[in-house]
């Protein structure tokens, strides 16, 4: 933060300087790099080829895929334990799709502040936001 120009006050928190000259770069020695080869350190996105998928994501892909398959339109409880707006085509969308074809089947959220579904599921849709691990400790 003070790399980019906030200032840090007493108490440890930053601001925007008064002539709002904030630097909207990070300097290269502040990049973390990767203990082993030096590079850049990346986020684990679904930005380029080194998104982790390998064999092991795979089959669990494949299995995944083959139990959609085999309970379509049987009585499904879609859960999203914590699955917050930042990527919701990897979790949430995939599941109110699934939950608004298949008539037999329930969607339940948790999520503390972000816990809504799409207009046509309230019927058969459980939102709960509120700590995930509070909820658990109610429900044993």
């Amino acid at each position: 933060m003070e790399a980019q120009g906030f200032i840090r006050d007493d108490s440890g928190e930053f601001d925007v300087p008064s002539d709002k000259s904030i630097k909207m770069q990070i300097p290269y020695e502040l990049i973390p790099v990767m203990p082993t080869t030096g590079g850049p350190v990346t986020n684990n996105l679904r930005a380029d080829g080194t998104f982790v998928e390998d064999g092991g994501w795979r089959d669990a892909s494949a299995r995944y895929s083959d139990f959609l398959r085999r309970h379509e339109n049987m009585n499904v409880l879609f859960l999203e334990l914590g699955v917050g707006a930042n990527t919701p085509v990897i979790i949430k969308f995939p599941f109110w799709q699934m939950a608004i074809t298949n008539k037999n089947s329930t969607y339940a959220c948790v999520n503390y502040g972000e816990a809504f579904c799409p207009a046509e599921l309230e019927e058969r849709s459980i939102c709960i936001s509120s700590d995930i691990g509070d909820v658990l400790e109610r429900v044993l």
